[in-house]
């Protein structure tokens, strides 16, 4: 089972683990037009990892082995983070399917559920709890 974690829990791993990584699965257009973690204050840098490809949207053949090429090893322990939570929910299981173990989700993603207005980063997630991010 894969456990969700909150953003503030996922920075301070992230922050004071050395082991410690933050994989974002989002897509390249999410992460130039919306913002990415920014993990300098840590510093470490963001692990870029898709999982699904646009424009269909099927899963990433080379998920894994971007994982491996960023140096995370199998005992590390492996953040997921996506816009709310599923794709990132999903990416985890499939690194645990392949032997990383220590995996977790990040608790609402970047941006968090859309509030009354239909706005996202508001509510919950990692910009609703201040983190530092950047665009792109």
């Amino acid at each position: 089972m894969i456990d969700d974690i909150s953003p503030s829990a996922t920075w301070e791993a992230v922050r004071g683990r050395p082991n410690a990584h933050l994989v974002d699965v989002r897509t390249p257009m999410e992460w130039e037009h919306i913002g990415v973690p920014d993990l300098s204050g840590a510093g470490k840098e963001l692990v870029r990892d898709s999982w699904q490809l646009p424009p269909a949207g099927q899963v990433n053949p080379d998920f894994i082995a971007t994982l491996e090429k960023a140096g995370i090893g199998k005992t590390d322990e492996v953040y997921f983070i996506c816009r709310s939570g599923a794709r990132s929910m999903a990416a985890a299981h499939a690194a645990y399917d392949a032997g990383y173990h220590n995996v977790y989700n990040v608790a609402d993603g970047f941006e968090g559920p859309e509030d009354a207005t239909g706005h996202r980063g508001r509510l919950a997630g990692w910009q609703a709890s201040e983190l530092p991010w950047s665009r792109g």
